[in-house]
């Protein structure tokens, strides 16, 4: 781990901002919280864990936490919406955001001063070098007047003040209804002349780059489109680490900062070409993917690639990472070299990356030989394609694509092959069917939102509860090897994995069933009790992922049946549910199994 006094070339680092952003707030009577998993739980709306409120739905919809009402941490985080736009100066797909929370405590007043200084007196931002927008207001929610003026309070002149809409200043619901309001955010400014009389912080010029995002939850909107007051208002705030390190040290891309750059310099090292313009592009999908792609593997719940869900996002990524090595001229296996930099930059903040490496060395090199394979059966149908042309002919886009989606044959080399033998391809063809298969994938991505970030309702509560059963009757039947490797709820059914080598009998899932639904019958109290984790390790509680757990956790208890660290919500009582049935059983990935169940519904 790099400290201050050891890089000179950045004078700010990633150790020292993550450090001083928490003393800060813990100053302010603020908790420190772990980073959570990157892998939600719980949650059918999103594939990864996106921001650092994600892992705290249930107490920004209104449950207790352990340590208070008023949290700081540092989270990991993906983004795959933008896996394309990789390569330019600032997107990524994993970056860290650092992030303060009121829960119901402090609000606008409190949150838009404690920003102001921070980034005035701790990081020594200029005040004058800083331009915020807040919430116009429209027909549904009043205008952010109070924002506004709380600005004006701490300093800034109304010409660093600018209203724009819901578009710019307003954070949501994730899904159709909850919990949402406006939003101040806080922009550096670069000192760039404006590019028109209307510029401002909106404007894609240059002049200004967000830094911080200050959300004030006190809105819920509701099926019908109206929107209430929250009885519950929070703050929930978010600044991306990579992001306000570039501009700390003056640097014109987040890749020369010393959370990328040490993989940018071992990939000079591995190519023995120099980053430069020509190669920026490649360097940096390369170091942004290899970074993305260790931390997903170093993760505790032990995703692999595979073809859906996160498993897909991940091979995904690893593929085209081995695209762009072949691209910079590199054929042979390189991908270990790469996460070992990654490993070696951040295993003291995150150590589950050291203790897991075994693990996403094995992964990447299966990965690396797999797709080689692949791209063997790609260059076979490629050669296919290409024969069935006559002289002048063109390569379909339809075929390209087909080549690209179908067998991951790189469109790159699809045009070099082509040339070879005297063809052309239709790019233009092709783009149009990536486009439409990306537009769909979104569309894809943003329906899995409609239900909302997190369903808090008594049903989703119940199937929460429901899984508690599921793992308890699982060891009961199966042995105490059963370890819970994932799970997914919405509000018609579960989803849980667990970790087991081999098919699950009719027999063993009829007697899970059965001790589920016994449980069920007999109307046991779900009791939940805080305990330090050493307190519910001697309780027998199972806490699957342990790194994730701060001091404090909440132990939920259903006797004789299940203890486990879970942050809610859940039913009351057993005896909700009302009835359990197991609808299907099959294989996740290598030695995972899932189960998806129902319960009875809500009269």
């Amino acid at each position: 781990m790099v400290k201050d006094s050891e890089n000179p070339r950045n004078p700010y680092t990633a150790y020292d901002i993550r450090n001083k952003f928490v003393d800060f707030f813990l100053k302010k009577e603020h908790k420190k919280i772990n980073s959570a998993s990157l892998l939600p739980e719980n949650d059918p709306t999103v594939l990864f864990t996106t921001a650092g409120m994600h892992p705290l739905v249930p107490y920004l919809l209104g449950e207790s936490h352990p340590f208070g009402k008023r949290l700081v941490n540092y989270q990991k985080c993906i983004r795959t919406g933008d896996i394309d736009e990789v390569g330019d100066s600032t997107h990524l797909t994993y970056f860290e955001m650092l992030g303060n929370w009121s829960l119901g405590d402090y609000f606008k007043k409190e949150s838009i001063a404690q920003s102001f200084e921070f980034l005035t007196k701790v990081l020594n931002i200029p005040a004058d070098r800083i331009a915020v927008t807040v919430f116009e207001g429209d027909d549904q929610a009043v205008r952010d007047i109070e924002a506004y003026e709380i600005w004006k309070s701490q300093g800034l002149t109304e010409n660093q003040i600018y209203y724009y809409g819901k578009k710019e200043n307003w954070w949501g619901p994730a899904g159709q209804t909850g919990p949402c309001g406006p939003d101040t955010e806080i922009f550096y400014d670069t000192g760039k002349e404006k590019c028109s009389e209307h510029c401002g912080p909106a404007c894609n010029c240059g002049k200004y780059i967000e830094i911080w995002n200050n959300v004030f939850m006190e809105y819920n909107k509701l099926a019908d489109g109206t929107y209430t007051q929250l009885r519950q208002k929070n703050v929930d705030t978010g600044m991306g680490l990579e992001r306000i390190l570039a501009i700390l040290n003056h640097k014109d891309s987040v890749y020369e900062t010393d959370v990328l750059h040490p993989v940018i310099e071992k990939l000079e090292e591995i190519t023995g070409s120099t980053y430069k313009e020509q190669n920026a592009r490649e360097f940096r999908i390369i170091s942004d993917h290899i970074r993305a792609v260790t931390f997903i593997l170093g993760d505790h719940k032990g995703i692999v690639p595979s073809n859906s869900e996160q498993g897909y996002i991940l091979r995904r990524l690893i593929r085209r990472t081995i695209r762009m090595f072949r691209k910079l001229g590199i054929t042979d296996n390189k991908l270990t070299e790469a996460a070992q930099t990654v490993i070696d930059i951040n295993d003291e903040v995150y150590p589950e990356l050291a203790e897991n490496k075994t693990f996403i060395m094995e992964q990447l090199t299966r990965e690396f030989i797999l797709f080689n394979k692949t791209l063997d059966v790609g260059l076979k149908k490629a050669e296919k394609y290409l024969s069935e042309l006559s002289g002048g002919e063109v390569l379909s886009g339809e075929s390209a694509f087909k080549l690209y989606d179908t067998f991951g044959f790189p469109i790159e080399l699809t045009k070099e092959l082509a040339e070879e033998k005297g063809f052309k391809v239709d790019y233009n063809g092709f783009l149009e069917k990536f486009l439409e298969h990306q537009e769909k994938s979104r569309t894809g991505a943003e329906s899995r939102f409609k239900g909302g970030l997190a369903d808090n309702s008594e049903q989703t509560a119940r199937l929460h509860t429901a899984t508690h059963l599921l793992n308890g009757a699982l060891r009961k039947v199966l042995g105490d090897g059963i370890y819970q490797k994932g799970s997914n709820i919405n509000a018609k059914r579960l989803r849980f994995d667990f970790s087991f080598d081999r098919k699950v009998t009719a027999e063993e899932l009829k007697e899970v069933s059965r001790i589920v639904n016994e449980a069920i019958e007999k109307k046991i109290e779900v009791v939940c009790e805080e305990m330090t984790v050493k307190e519910a390790k001697e309780q027998g509680a199972i806490g699957v992922f342990e790194n994730k757990y701060s001091d404090i956790v909440k132990v939920y208890t259903i006797k004789e049946y299940s203890k486990e660290i879970c942050g809610g919500p859940h039913a009351e009582n057993t005896g909700e549910l009302k009835q359990f049935t197991i609808q299907k059983e099959e294989s996740s990935s290598a030695g995972v199994r899932r189960i998806k169940a129902v319960i009875g519904t809500i009269e």
